[in-house]
């Protein structure tokens, strides 16, 4: 999929519009010009509305050794956004112009068996929008009919722009029982700020989270997240031995820290479940496996969202359970104010960003 730049022609054959791109390679990041994208056959075009920074964009933005790696500069970038359907391509048989949907950033073959069986989320066929194709920080994105998942117009458009993020943290809650259940969290960055308010709609008894930046752990307190500890301040284990004697039935680890596994470990009751989403910057972690085999613990890996059990899940959530992820959204913008976007960002001011296209 090959990104033309845009020129307003004076016949007006192909009207040029504004989108987000990473350029070449290097710090930063572009507003252009494009060529409004064709429609395609099995495909939707979206006259967007609103798209959610994502920690990805982040690495594309800052050029780190992933996306240097990964990356075939131009790519408009972009894999959280919403908006209406205004063309659909041959084919198309489940999506019409004027629905609202959001978009699921995993692209996979229909036909791949790993989609097939219910693996989706982890097929080998999978390419990312924003990533290896390009995405949706446009004024117009064209995306697989699949990918447009229908979302309910009582959903706000700030909340709607991020659910292919939201969904994370709705595999990784929903890994394993909430009702009436001591969860921890590890980490309250936006997606564990998520699962903090997912758990709180799906009625926890108790929500614990580790975090050490002040400004999260006061979004965590506004999710309905019960004790935030600080490991900087407290150690965390004696808290959690103290008020949870028997152990917390469930540990979401979302920090990626290397802390985070033997806590996990040592703090799950017997037969609890481990739901690991956070991403280790060293591969290779030190953990006691035989205390782990011996509590009988489920140790799950999670990754993207199950399509399409995850986007139900999330749907149910939202119009049906009253799950409210709105004071996650920190700041809106104009999506020219992009660099703005980022420099925020990266000084760790922000939960989600989003931005008016």
């Amino acid at each position: 999929m090959g990104l033309r730049l845009g020129s307003r022609s004076p016949n007006g054959k192909i009207p040029a519009v504004k989108a987000v791109a990473k350029m070449q390679p290097g710090r930063g990041i572009s507003l252009i010009d494009v060529d409004e994208p064709e429609i395609r056959p099995g495909c939707v075009k979206l006259k967007v509305d609103r798209g959610s920074v994502c920690g990805t964009d982040l690495h594309i933005y800052q050029w780190d050794e992933w996306s240097s790696g990964r990356i075939k500069t131009p790519r408009i970038i972009g894999h959280e956004f919403c908006g209406t359907i205004v063309e659909v391509g041959e084919g198309v048989t489940d999506r019409k112009v004027g629905d609202f949907v959001s978009s699921e950033s995993h692209i996979v073959d229909l036909d791949d068996p790993d989609l097939l069986r219910g693996d989706g989320h982890v097929a080998r066929t999978t390419r990312l929008l924003g990533v290896d194709v390009d995405g949706g920080f446009a004024e117009y994105a064209v995306i697989p009919e699949s990918n447009a998942r229908l979302t309910d117009d009582s959903v706000p458009g700030s909340v709607a722009s991020m659910q292919d993020a939201l969904g994370n943290a709705v595999h990784t809650a929903m890994d394993g029982p909430i009702e009436g259940c001591s969860i921890l969290i590890t980490g309250l960055g936006p997606i564990g700020l998520f699962a903090g308010a997912i758990c709180k709609s799906l009625g926890a008894k108790r929500i614990y989270a580790t975090e050490i930046a002040d400004f999260r752990i006061d979004l965590g307190h506004q999710v309905g997240i019960d004790r935030i500890i600080n490991p900087l301040k407290e150690d965390v284990l004696s808290v959690l031995k103290n008020e949870e004697p028997n152990g917390v039935d469930g540990v979401l680890e979302m920090s990626g820290h290397p802390s985070s596994l033997p806590l996990a470990i040592d703090c799950v009751r017997p037969g609890g479940r481990i739901s690991l989403l956070g991403l280790f910057k060293q591969n290779n972690q030190s953990f006691d496996l035989n205390k782990l085999i011996f509590k009988g613990v489920r140790m799950q890996g999670i990754v993207g969202r199950r399509l399409w059990e995850t986007w139900d899940q999330m749907h149910w959530l939202l119009t049906e359970k009253g799950l409210d992820v709105t004071p996650i959204v920190t700041h809106e913008m104009h999506f020219s104010e992009i660099e703005k976007a980022f420099e925020v960002l990266e000084r760790g001011e922000a939960g989600k960003i989003v931005l008016s296209f």
